[in-house]
């Protein structure tokens, strides 16, 4: 099969039509709520274990589950109510389990995530290989952990301290790595029953941006959909096109679109599915330039191209009715664009700093 490269969806928001409520997370320790139909921050979610790394919502869209850097901890939100409703610390005064981010199970009673175990001695801290790990949200600890296979070890470690993105299907049996391949296991034990040559970019042009939510489906659970750069096995000539992914069967389409940029941003696509946008970044920094590339989905050829101001690092995002497309993420503001002419419209304060660890929307 040919090597793919892909990378993973942010969640969309929009300000004006079809507004929502808008969950972002913030320094030094909160969940921000922006009001899309006020164009305004309502509300700020204070967080006990830190500062958040990771956001992403619940298969049936009624917790937000955000992971924390400080203690390394989990705090769920209720979608109703605006409330914490459960939050906890991995840490204990010898131990420590690093981790960015990970998925709920269906039932929203576990916790899935790749963890580097660092243990306090006397003299010195051991930091031991990362490891598979299940979390009871109920009983807000580990339960189980699981040696990753050697070939698996090093791109789950380094400093992202497994950072290697998973998705889990609706039926709670088998979880989804998205790397330099998908690799697909029981949600039981993390035995690996099939590997697909599907992998994730390292970003380079992006400036470390992370993508807390990830795996965003189109609001169709079960789907993964996204950009993916293909590599021919011989010439080894790159180009982007766009993967669907389904969870249930582990089918997986491709259609090429042209030449691969140095580096893009998570596919964003627009409310009657017919046009897809990405960031690009094409320099590295110091002499970068970024683009937005709108793109028909149907025919499956680049429309329009349009340069934005660069920053050193950022998230891109759209709206849900797909005429606005922003620029968010380790700042304060929101830049709007227009997803039609791809032109700067006016940017909004959300009077937070605002983390590049994702975003969740909900009506």
């Amino acid at each position: 099969m040919t090597t793919l490269k892909s990378v993973s969806l942010s969640l969309a928001f929009s300000l004006g039509a079809s507004a929502g409520m808008v969950f972002l997370p913030a320094y030094p320790a909160g969940v921000v709520v922006f009001d899309e139909s006020k164009g305004t921050v309502v509300e700020k979610i204070p967080l006990s274990t830190g500062i958040p790394m990771s956001i992403r919502l619940s298969q049936d869209h009624k917790r937000i589950y955000v992971t924390t850097v400080d203690h390394n901890g989990i705090e769920v939100i209720d979608v109703a109510t605006r409330k914490i409703i459960n939050h906890f610390q991995l840490n204990t005064p010898t131990r420590q389990y690093r981790f960015t981010g990970g998925v709920a199970d269906p039932s929203n009673k576990l916790f899935y995530a790749i963890t580097t175990e660092i243990d306090k001695s006397i003299d010195r801290f051991n930091v031991s290989k990362p490891k598979y790990t299940i979390i009871d949200l109920e009983q807000q600890k580990v339960v189980k952990t699981f040696d990753i296979l050697p070939e698996d070890e090093k791109v789950n470690g380094g400093p992202g301290f497994g950072r290697g993105n998973l998705e889990i299907s609706p039926d709670g049996k088998y979880l989804y790595q998205f790397r330099d391949s998908v690799v697909v296991m029981n949600a039981a034990d993390f035995s690996v029953v099939e590997r697909i040559e599907l992998a994730k970019p390292d970003l380079p042009g992006l400036e470390g941006v992370r993508f807390g939510a990830d795996l965003d489906s189109i609001s169709e659970n079960g789907q993964h959909i996204s950009v993916f750069n293909a590599e021919d096995p011989y010439v080894h000539n790159k180009i982007f096109g766009i993967g669907r992914f389904d969870l249930a069967s582990r089918k997986v389409q491709f259609d090429p679109i042209g030449p691969a940029p140095a580096s893009m941003s998570g596919l964003q696509v627009s409310a009657d599915r017919k046009n897809g946008f990405v960031a690009v970044s094409n320099m590295a920094q110091g002499n970068k330039r970024c683009e937005f590339w709108s793109f028909d989905l149907a025919a499956l050829k680049i429309k329009q191209t349009q340069e934005f101001p660069c920053r050193a690092r950022f998230t891109f995002g759209i709206s849900l009715d797909g005429k606005k497309l922003y620029i968010y993420g380790a700042g304060f503001e929101v830049d709007v664009y227009d997803a039609a002419t791809l032109k700067f419209e006016k940017t909004y304060d959300l009077n937070s700093d605002i983390t590049y660890g994702g975003m969740v929307i909900v009506p």
